[in-house]
């Protein structure tokens, strides 16, 4: 009897500690993500983002916008935005996902142009803050480096009356790494 008993309780040790194993391997997952937009220095500005995992379908993060070529975007001069997105994809935190985003922003003030309108005098800079939804996929390899491409609209709320437009766009094709 004493060895049926030792024997049951010698493969329950072996179960629990084969169990233990598996799913301390499964549950690891590389929870950070930073990421560049490649298509930012086109309108002459640098866009980079930090993301961060909080399970399988959801995450947190924010992107940064600052303009260094005032020729090429004429009317954003930054931007900050906070965002949480929900993915569909089957793999950890990848494939198509929605995003709802919230954005604090610097645009150049309401341009008044003369009586030719060749000359035109801009308002000062308007703070404002934004919110808005967008969509886009993610593609990540097994070594970690991310491929994204997004769309995300949005609209003003409080100073819209103050600047030429009421509304925010984001586009993204953007390369990163998940650590």
């Amino acid at each position: 009897m004493k060895n049926k008993f030792l024997a049951l309780f010698i493969l329950c040790a072996f179960y629990s500690l084969n169990a233990q194993e598996k799913t301390d391997a499964n549950t690891y997952q590389k929870n950070n993500e930073i990421k560049l937009n490649l298509i930012s220095p086109l309108s002459g500005a640098v866009e980079v983002g930090y993301e961060r995992f909080l399970n399988k379908n959801s995450s947190l993060g924010i992107s940064t916008f600052f303009v260094f070529d005032d020729t090429k975007e004429k009317d954003m001069n930054y931007f900050i935005s906070p965002y949480y997105r929900y993915y569909f994809g089957k793999k950890y935190a990848s494939g198509f996902f929605a995003e709802g985003f919230g954005m604090f922003t610097s645009i150049d003030g309401k341009k008044i142009y003369s009586a030719d309108r060749l000359t035109f005098t801009e308002n000062k800079d308007v703070y404002d803050l934004a919110v808005g939804a967008g969509l886009g996929w993610k593609i990540v390899t097994k070594k970690g480096f991310v491929f994204e491409a997004n769309a995300a609209y949005g609209r003003l709320l409080f100073n819209a009356n103050k600047t030429d437009h009421d509304q925010v766009i984001k586009l993204g094709l953007s390369v990163g790494y998940q650590f």
